[in-house]
């Protein structure tokens, strides 16, 4: 069992239902059918995150005292339901005053009204649509932006009201609607979670990768992350503390996630794990638990090469098991102090999605996939089968010999999502969509998944290179692309699906 460091902020979400105040009085039931319609998606949004449901908007001074509510909330996303037809100046000082990003639900309660039966006032009741181009309208005219999501209410159930069937829970307009608002919510929790983290940077990043460094004032302003500068000598205070019984938690952690490896057959560098390399990786691993507690991290840059015999070379070799453990425990360890593709990492992982450390290895053009993977670390959680512990005479192009992590992706759908940085020093997401499947990978204790895309490798290639990426990217599973959107846009984010 993997028990997660620190719980994940979930989102807080703004709700109102808008409508004509000159219907109530002319329509009996209407007011009160729109604010029950307005209650169910607030039973459905609570599923998702922490809801402020403020009712009924029926005019523009309610809309004022509306967006002061939410300010007061500090939500994170507002919805707007749309119920029935109302003015564009009864919603649009809600966005004058709150920021938070606006959807609006344009969320049909039934799929086919009852012709021979429906009244104006049962219309009424089914007309949402209609407002909404007036809102867009008024919205563009003032600067503010927002998202619609079109479909079906998705009740399970008719009110007494209705001359009509009002169940759509499993029509395919329903279903589709809700798997957006999801996502919508999703991206507000993710937004919300890293405004309030804090992500250690240890060491510095492995000398002349350019598109390694970052602007850690940059990355506080576009997300909201603190960047905590630490140092080795921080990491080696709480190597001096641990205990002999954490040293043993950490083996037993070893033992239940990793399978220990033979010799390798075909690298002479990748050997059977020694028991004091593998007793080094878990006192080590035990001091980076005591470092991400003390500091209060939810993820970690790191890389130090450390000069040739010193101590600080021998501490930097035992990091891979302890980040691989600390990654699937919800503090996602990137390497070669590559803090652009902690925050990619921490993305995925937010979203339950994994989100693995890696580049490209290779391109297969037999089988037409590319390689992805790197020496770790390795989220534990999206292994196919228990990821694999080599010990390595020596860690290609760094410092040091120790245990390094040898495993693949399970097989099905995956996405990578990578950040860079354009020339106007924006952060930028990179995301593509394709197959993990199973097929042989090196024995040199570094993970690795075969990647099959919608295209040649070289045509993907071609285009991913182009866009000027941090070489390494977050490997997730499932395809996430359409939620990766949603995330650029709740944080202002460029973004390109390749």
């Amino acid at each position: 069992m993997i028990k997660l460091v620190k719980p994940i902020n979930k989102a807080k979400i703004g709700l109102y239902t808008v409508g004509l105040k000159a219907y109530w009085n002319q329509f009996e039931g209407l007011k009160e059918r729109i604010i029950e319609y307005g209650k169910f998606i607030e039973s459905r949004l609570c599923d998702l995150g922490e809801v402020y449901n403020f009712g009924l908007v029926d005019d523009e001074i309610t809309a004022r005292c509306a967006g002061e509510w939410f300010n007061s909330k500090n939500v994170d996303i507002v919805f707007c339901h749309s119920a029935t037809y109302c003015t564009s100046s009864s919603m649009l000082p809600v966005h004058q005053i709150c920021k938070a990003p606006l959807i609006i639900l344009n969320l049909q309660p039934t799929a086919r009204m009852n012709y021979e039966k429906t009244s104006t006032g049962e219309w009424l009741a089914h007309c949402g649509a209609c407002p909404v181009p007036e809102f867009t309208n008024a919205l563009n005219r003032s600067g503010i932006r927002y998202r619609i999501v079109n479909g079906l209410l998705g009740m399970d159930k008719t009110p007494e009201i209705s001359v009509t069937d009002e169940n759509t829970s499993q029509r395919k307009e329903a279903l589709r609607a809700w798997k957006e608002i999801s996502e919508w919510v999703q991206a507000a929790t993710v937004k919300r979670t890293l405004q309030y983290s804090r992500f250690g940077f240890l060491g510095n990043n492995y000398s002349g990768m350019l598109d390694m460094y970052s602007d850690f004032t940059m990355v506080q302003a576009q997300f909201g992350i603190h960047v905590e500068i630490l140092e080795m000598d921080d990491l080696n205070r709480c190597l001096d503390k641990v205990t002999q019984d954490e040293i043993e938690e950490k083996m037993m952690q070893v033992n239940e996630f990793f399978q220990i490896s033979g010799d390798s057959p075909s690298d002479p560098i990748a050997k059977k794990p020694s028991d004091e390399q593998l007793e080094w990786s878990c006192k080590v691993a035990a001091a980076q638990e005591r470092l991400v507690k003390e500091y209060d991290l939810d993820a970690l840059a790191y890389y130090y090469h450390g000069y040739e015999g010193s101590f600080y070379e021998k501490l930097q070799s035992g990091f891979i098991v302890g980040h691989s453990i600390l990654t699937a425990e919800g503090v996602p360890c990137a390497g070669e102090g590559d803090l652009k593709t902690a925050i990619a990492m921490k993305i995925c992982d937010i979203l339950g999605k994994g989100g693995s450390f890696s580049e490209i290895v290779a391109v297969d053009y037999d089988l037409e996939t590319i390689i992805m993977g790197h020496d770790g670390p390795f989220h534990i959680l999206i292994s196919d089968g228990k990821p694999i512990l080599r010990g390595m005479g020596l860690y290609h192009g760094k410092k040091g010999s120790g245990v390094s992590v040898e495993a693949k992706v399970i097989s099905g759908a995956v996405t990578t999502l990578g950040i860079t940085q354009t020339v106007d020093r924006k952060m930028k997401m990179i995301i593509s969509e394709g197959e993990a499947i199973k097929a042989p990978i090196l024995m040199i204790g570094n993970t690795q998944t075969h990647i099959k895309f919608n295209c040649h490798p070289d045509e993907y290639m071609n285009r991913w290179f182009i866009e000027a990426p941090t070489h390494h990217f977050a490997l997730s599973v499932g395809h996430n692309a359409s939620i990766f959107e949603k995330i650029a846009y709740m944080l202002d984010l460029d973004k390109v699906i390749i």
